[in-house]
């Protein structure tokens, strides 16, 4: 059917079986069964499976699968497809990576009575490609994405820090790969992270709203409203943070917000970065993990005569660079040693090498953190080099055996 016809196909369905779609086409061009569609939840730790419409029950606690140690897990870090023989060898399990420029939304996964030659092979990978782009199209739509993602209720003051954060938590081009992870106190804390990708420029923000719950994630909405706002009328960074300023002023009931602004030219590499009482970011170059340590500038909403200044940042091609919130240093947080985890992190992609930082920061707080958790994390190539590969069919005939267990696996800076 190809990417043309399985996208019309879908928008002609409701979007809630926009995955049926799918399902359909590989079943009659493959003799597909058991064809599924599975989401990764928010933290990138377990997928849950969504079926047909019908099947979908949203009013039950989602099925979490959790990823380690599982073929899924394989998938998702290598972003390969893998087959693994099933029922001794009477059908075989296909897995395929359903990712968007380098956003790894979930997984395709379905069984066939033989082994998929390279042709099969190729086009399940494009059909999963293919199923990205539906999912994208539908989710606007519907909320069995969205309840899809979540393994458990969220409170009011996470719903609405998620509601804050960009559609998608991964991006790929040819200039850079950026991701960010968030992991929510058990009482959430107001952290957030934006990124934008202009004709010129990517712009890249994290932001820490005080206190806790409700209230922190309404100073949370002011900050990145008036962030977003000023961003959207084409303002430079000192207009970004003094309007996020004057919104905190007027509005915030004497609270503030810390934050950091980033903005890169795609065309030179030039960068431009304010910091608003936010953590120094670490920047990962050749193997050595060092603070960039920047003039700090008062948080937004302090009621304090100051301006905002912009600085430099020393960024080169092959540079990876965090931006991270105070969640990652505080409370038992403190005692992971980030510089050496960021170093041993530095083969993996960004949106792996983000998760697996967020993941030692949890386990060190026993699975409660006190403080939300947020990290960015930028791989800047340069405005001459890519390292971006969007051609699902380059190595789909590549499919690996069953997964190998590991506790930090590196895999390649590649994506779909």
């Amino acid at each position: 059917m190809g990417l043309a016809g399985a996208l019309a196909a879908a928008e002609a369905a409701p979007p809630v079986e926009s995955l049926d779609v799918v399902a359909h086409m590989l079943r009659q061009s493959l003799d597909a069964t058991g064809v599924s569609f599975l989401i990764t939840d928010f933290t990138g730790t377990s997928v849950v499976r969504l079926g047909a419409a019908g099947d979908v029950e949203t009013d039950d606690p989602a099925r979490r699968i959790d990823l380690p140690g599982t073929l899924y897990d394989e998938v998702i870090r290598t972003q390969q497809p893998a087959t693994q023989t099933k029922d001794g060898r009477s059908r075989v399990r296909v897995v395929a990576p359903v990712t968007n420029r380098g956003d790894a939304i979930g997984l395709l996964e379905l069984f066939l009575p033989s082994a998929p030659d390279e042709s099969a092979m190729r086009e399940i990978g494009e059909t999963a490609h293919a199923l990205a782009y539906i999912v994208i199209a539908n989710r606007s739509y519907t909320d069995v994405y969205q309840w899809g993602r979540r393994t458990r209720p969220l409170s009011l003051a996470a719903e609405i820090q998620h509601r804050l954060l960009p559609a998608s938590l991964a991006c790929e081009a040819a200039q850079f790969a950026v991701a960010g992870a968030l992991e929510p106190a058990d009482l959430v804390g107001g952290d957030t992270f934006d990124y934008v990708i202009d004709r010129d420029t990517v712009q890249l923000s994290v932001t820490d709203a005080m206190g806790h719950d409700v209230a922190a994630s309404l100073l949370a909405t002011l900050a990145v409203g008036a962030l977003r706002g000023a961003r959207r009328a084409g303002a430079d960074l000192v207009e970004q943070a003094r309007q996020a300023h004057q919104t905190m002023l007027d509005h915030g009931r004497q609270g503030y917000v810390t934050g950091q602004l980033l903005r890169i030219s795609l065309l030179d590499g030039a960068t431009e970065f304010v910091n608003a009482g936010h953590p120094w970011p670490l920047r990962l170059r050749e193997g050595k993990v060092e603070q960039l340590k920047v003039a700090v500038d008062m948080p937004f909403g302090f009621r304090f005569p100051h301006t905002y200044r912009v600085q430099r940042l020393d960024l080169r091609a092959g540079d990876r660079l965090f931006m991270l919130t105070d969640g990652m240093l505080e409370h038992r947080a403190s005692k992971v040693d980030l510089a050496s985890l960021i170093v041993r992190t530095g083969d993996l992609h960004p949106r792996e090498a983000a998760r697996t930082v967020i993941a030692k920061v949890v386990a060190a707080n026993d699975g409660h953190l006190q403080d939300d958790a947020t990290i960015m994390c930028l791989d800047w190539h340069g405005v001459r080099h890519s390292r971006r590969n969007a051609d699902t069919g380059a190595d789909l005939a590549n499919a690996s055996p069953s997964p190998t267990s590991s506790d930090e696996p590196q895999v390649p800076r590649t994506g779909r």
